[in-house]
């Protein structure tokens, strides 16, 4: 039993402690090319969030995690097979009844733990934020942590070489041969404007990639996925334990 995983403490445990910072992770259910499961943003957000919630445990923070969200925004997927959605107004409702748990029992931190690309939580943070004065409310994205160029030849997009060292390492058992995974190649936009970042238009996932994959697998290991995990949990654990004994009032300071 990990006190800090929402899943596996119980309430004579629960009703005798204090919590700082409440984390739900946030995955999705889609197709991760031919050789990853589909639940492997969820896997991904379980691990991360409780190996992250014990470092920052382990240093004093009183952290807890809640259970993971298992359904994502793939709204640009809708012919793939049991590719799960979400729209952004069902998770701002979601979040809006959790926060309002949290924000009752005096828990005013909670950090979303995101594992999916296609969730972001930026304008629903902004309205919560009017909706809960007293919430301190961010999102944390593992991969945008910078770094993974050192660990990885091809860093990709979705169940590339990242996503699948990482599932080599969790839970080998699930992981197809190599040799059944798809390339991973991806079009781009004929409109350049798209490619460059500064204009925006949602992709056609199956338009985009024939084998749901953005990104070479092909030079994944377990190895590669265990030393990369070691290095984002520690700094999103750090993260973690300093945002939970941090007081918000004091949250800004003048740079040095």
């Amino acid at each position: 039993m990990h006190p800090y995983l929402l899943a596996e403490t119980n309430w004579k445990a629960v009703k005798q402690s204090d919590f700082q910072l409440a984390v739900l992770p946030w995955g999705a259910t889609e197709a991760h090319n031919y050789h990853l499961p589909y639940g492997t943003d969820n896997i991904l957000a379980d691990r991360i969030a409780a190996e992250s919630a014990r470092i920052a445990f382990d240093h004093g923070g009183k952290v807890i995690v809640l259970p993971t969200v298992p359904f994502g925004v793939n709204t640009g997927q809708p012919d793939v097979k049991f590719d799960m959605n979400l729209n952004p107004g069902t998770q701002m409702m979601i979040l809006k009844d959790l926060i309002t748990v949290l924000d009752r029992q005096e828990i005013h931190k909670l950090v979303i733990m995101n594992t999916h690309g296609g969730n972001d939580f930026k304008q629903i943070i902004r309205e919560l934020n009017l909706l809960f004065p007293k919430m301190f409310i961010c999102q944390c994205n593992w991969f945008k942590i910078p770094g993974a160029e050192t660990y990885f030849e091809d860093l990709g997009e979705h169940a590339g070489e990242v996503e699948t060292s990482f599932m080599q390492y969790f839970t080998p058992e699930l992981v197809l041969p190599l040799s059944e995974a798809g390339e991973g190649k991806a079009r781009i936009f004929s409109v350049a404007a798209l490619n460059e970042g500064w204009a925006w238009a949602e992709r056609i996932w199956t338009k985009v990639t024939k084998d749901t994959g953005i990104g070479n697998p092909a030079h994944a290991t377990a190895e590669k996925g265990e030393a990369f995990f070691k290095m984002i949990t520690e700094k999103i654990g750090i993260f973690l334990y300093e945002l939970a004994v941090v007081n918000t009032d004091e949250l800004y300071k003048d740079k040095s």
